[in-house]
């Protein structure tokens, strides 16, 4: 059997906006089990009946409204009923906010105010990096190993594994520090250049894909549910679906092993 997989939408938003339900099942076909919605609020009744039906599974919607909705109701509301259990805030918070301690804590506060409307809604929250989280250094850790540590314990990390190198993280190393804080990888591969570059199938570019892997399994201790990676491609020089089917076979293969 096929590892399960999942693909952040944002990678397909133009193909989704032109057509979504064909674009969902070229996501199905591929292989992919779950998917990541960024807008969970755009018509969560439909889009639930499109994916039970390819057999997808939404997994991880992204939120970033959460961070300043006066009333997260509606939005908690439309993640349960697109049948997650969890949601991630992919961004918001200044990147300036991570080059201090005290910027850090007011991040460390907005989190943890937020998590305690999503427990209400039986829900778990998430946390999605960019570079900036990273290239702050204390002490020899990264800003973002600072916000881990003020986070509520069941607040998890998605960690952008591209963004996390491209903010000059071990990746691999990274993942051991974290341990069971890191639930979900963002898996990605380009040139490491800057943050403009096209990305490039997984498995094409100068990521250790491979090594990156293998320290999230053995950051998991055999008890704990593994942690699932999640192809995202932001922009790409060539066709999407050829570099989502190439990146699907690429990883599967990786976990497999």
């Amino acid at each position: 059997m096929a590892p399960a997989l999942g693909v952040q939408l944002y990678t397909v938003r133009e193909a989704l906006a032109a057509d979504r339900d064909a674009t969902l099942r070229r996501i199905a076909d591929i292989g992919f089990s779950y998917v990541e919605p960024f807008d969970p609020t755009d018509d969560p009744e439909g889009f639930r009946r499109v994916v039970d039906d390819l057999g997808l599974r939404v997994i991880s919607p992204h939120a970033r409204v959460l961070l300043d909705a006066e009333d997260p109701g509606p939005i908690l509301d439309a993640v349960a009923t697109l049948g997650a259990d969890r949601v991630i805030i992919p961004a918001g918070i200044p990147a300036e906010d991570f080059t201090t301690e005290d910027g850090i804590e007011r991040a460390v506060d907005r989190l943890n105010i937020v998590n305690q409307d999503v427990q209400r809604h039986g829900l778990s929250l998430g946390y999605h990096n960019h570079w900036w989280e990273f290239e702050p250094v204390f002490e020899g850790r990264h800003a973002i190993e600072l916000l881990a540590d003020g986070l509520a314990p069941d607040v998890f990390l998605e960690v952008d594994t591209y963004w996390a190198a491209l903010g000059g993280a071990d990746v691999p190393a990274l993942l051991g520090r974290l341990g069971l804080r890191t639930e979900l990888l963002h898996v990605k591969d380009g040139p490491l250049t800057d943050s403009d570059a096209p990305h490039v199938a997984v498995g094409e570019g100068v990521m250790p894909t491979r090594e990156i892997l293998a320290a999230a399994v053995a950051a998991t201790p055999p008890q704990a549910p593994p942690v699932i990676p999640v192809i995202e491609l932001d922009s790409c020089a060539t066709d999407l679906f050829d570099a989502l089917a190439a990146s699907h076979a690429h990883v599967s293969g990786l976990v497999a092993a």
